[in-house]
């Protein structure tokens, strides 16, 4: 088995060109076929709304699914990096939601990244989560 990929290692990836292979999981299953297939990283995108749960779109899905799913995947892929897709409303109310949200999914689901969608009026939270 590979050692898991870290960010620098993607960064040096990039630089020689290298593809980044990258699938959506939402359960242990699904993380260990990635895993053993030797892809390079996995999102737990807030898109399992409607691939898992039936929503309509994404804005129904709350901290503790994502946290909950994060942490299958984990299990089912621990060599791997994982990226956990923060919800709706769980980054845009106050840096400080921000932080306790994005602290969730590392410790909690053993997460090595967040994600958020980029809006002009909430990088006041992105900027503190990326320097946290």
């Amino acid at each position: 088995m590979a050692k898991k990929k870290m960010i620098h290692d993607f960064v040096q990836m990039k630089d020689k060109g290298d593809k980044i292979t990258f699938l959506t999981a939402y359960d242990y299953p699904t993380a260990q076929f990635a895993e053993a297939a030797g892809l390079d990283m996995l999102l737990v995108g807030d898109s399992l709304g409607m691939c898992v749960y039936g929503y309509s779109g994404t804005v129904p899905v709350v901290m503790d699914q994502c946290i909950y799913h994060c942490d299958a995947v984990r299990r089912g892929a621990p060599n791997t990096f994982i990226i956990g897709d923060m919800p709706f409303m769980s980054y845009q109310v106050s840096l400080t939601e921000a932080l306790t949200n994005g602290g969730r999914f590392l410790k909690e689901a053993g997460c090595d990244a967040v994600y958020t969608v980029h809006v002009s009026r909430e990088v006041h939270c992105r900027t503190g989560l990326s320097s946290a």
